[in-house]
């Protein structure tokens, strides 16, 4: 479960195959998403990806969308490839997870730069490392608006060696530095030993 390559085609079954295999991917992924989960502050949560999470994502896709083709395939891997993290990198999606219309005008607006707010803490008191996300650039320029936020973002995390040491030493904390939305979340032991699964080739 730790390969990161990039998916191919070959790695996305057809529609009938994946129905056979569905509840027990699905169960695997379920408890694979749990150990990756982060909620910050009281409706933001971060979701940090894999190659498991990603072929998930992209088999559910085909699946709900009826996509049979291979050029339709071969958009969604375009899409949701570049989500998988490289060695020395962490990739997530964050939510801002927000249940009404009322809350959604209010802070929608209110949040608009949370997806350049995010800190991995490496490491804590005066000694403490903070390592800033990074934006994927094509997402970007889908989600990112001056006056009203999308309520999904990708970023990334990407640490040298020696940070990966640290980080695997522990604590580590995400980070929301946004003006009107400040909180952290220390990460458990068994999400960071599960994110080193990324970090370490």
């Amino acid at each position: 479960m730790t390969s990161q390559r990039k998916l191919t085609l070959d790695d996305i079954a057809d529609l009938r195959a994946y129905e056979r295999e569905r509840e027990d991917f699905r169960a695997r992924i379920i408890a694979l998403k749990k150990r990756r989960r982060v909620h910050v502050g009281p409706f933001v949560t971060l979701v940090f990806e894999n190659r498991d999470t990603i072929r998930f994502q992209i088999q559910e896709m085909a699946r709900a969308e009826r996509i049979l083709s291979d050029e339709g395939i071969e958009t969604e891997l375009g899409i949701y490839n570049p989500l998988i993290p490289e060695p020395g990198h962490l990739s997530a999606t964050l939510f801002i997870e927000l249940t009404s219309e009322d809350e959604l005008r209010e802070w929608l607006p209110r949040l608009v730069g949370i997806e350049r707010s995010v800190v991995l803490r490496i490491g804590e008191g005066e000694g403490a490392e903070d390592v800033r996300c990074q934006v994927d650039p094509d997402h970007e320029k889908q989600l990112t608006r001056e006056e009203v936020t999308a309520s999904v973002h990708y970023v990334r995390f990407s640490l040298d060696p020696s940070q990966i040491e640290r980080f695997a030493a522990g604590p580590v904390t995400v980070v929301i530095d946004h003006p009107a939305y400040t909180h952290e979340q220390r990460l458990t032991d068994e999400t960071r030993e599960e994110l080193l699964t990324d970090l370490r080739p």
